[in-house]
């Protein structure tokens, strides 16, 4: 039977993302969603997108545009160098990037392109990086960068009064247009978790593989998860993005 599997951050984390992958015995009738950020971090982000380009070839994948992936996509596009990036997992994408051909630069290029900003499946449940701000809904967001930029959306369910009905006027709107939201961007470990995290109705499925954490996927359905070792014990001669 299909499953639609969520995977979280994997940022460089090849390694990881393999492992995950294997764990949870993914076939070719699985719906794989990636939640973005597959790069800066680990060593190995040129590697990850092409590994990830190779997989879509063979699997039904769906994959999301993380704020990492679109710095990267502004440096693979114009050879700019932001400080901001630089500091938070850059380096070592450039690095990862030597031994990256035209040919492979050109496939990847088309891959950030075409990163989505959301998904919405079948059933109402909405697959995005960040979240998004538009009380109306992600169709009438003004500002596409809240979807991988936003940190808003996932501080609002945290702190919401689990006491509060979804009826009561002041239940957050943002939070009624969908059955479920899967999210990456804020690890859960900034609040003491280490699994996939369920706030109101949305699941965070950014486990902190970028740091001292696991790399995530989720069955959307059934809420089974499987992850990776630590990434850090995976490339102990590394720091991430610690």
């Amino acid at each position: 039977m299909a499953r639609t599997l969520a995977i979280g951050d994997i940022h460089g984390g090849l390694k990881g993302l393999r492992q995950a992958l294997q764990k949870a015995m993914v076939s070719k009738d699985d719906i794989l969603v990636f939640l973005g950020d597959y790069v800066d971090g680990w060593s190995e982000s040129a590697q990850t997108v092409e590994f990830l380009i190779n997989l879509s070839k063979e699997h039904n994948c769906i994959f999301i545009k993380g704020n990492h992936d679109e710095l990267v996509y502004d440096w693979l596009r114009t050879n700019e160098l932001n400080d901001l990036w630089l500091n938070h997992g850059g380096r070592g994408t450039i690095t990862s990037y030597e031994s990256i051909d035209d040919q492979q630069k050109t496939a990847h290029l088309e891959f950030f392109k075409n990163l989505k900003d959301y998904y919405i499946d079948d059933q109402n449940r909405m697959f995005v990086h960040a979240g998004f701000q538009n009380h109306n809904g992600p169709e009438h967001e003004h500002h596409k960068t809240a979807f991988y930029w936003d940190r808003t959306f996932w501080e609002m369910a945290v702190a919401l009064d689990k006491r509060l009905s979804t009826e009561d006027p002041a239940y957050p709107k943002r939070l009624k247009h969908h059955k479920e939201i899967y999210i990456g961007h804020t690890p859960v470990t900034r609040i003491n978790e280490v699994n996939p995290t369920k706030m109101a109705n949305v699941w965070n499925v950014d486990t902190g593989a970028a740091f001292k954490g696991c790399l995530s996927i989720i069955d959307v359905d059934t809420k089974q998860f499987w992850q990776s070792d630590p990434l850090y014990k995976l490339y102990p001669e590394e720091q991430g993005r610690n």
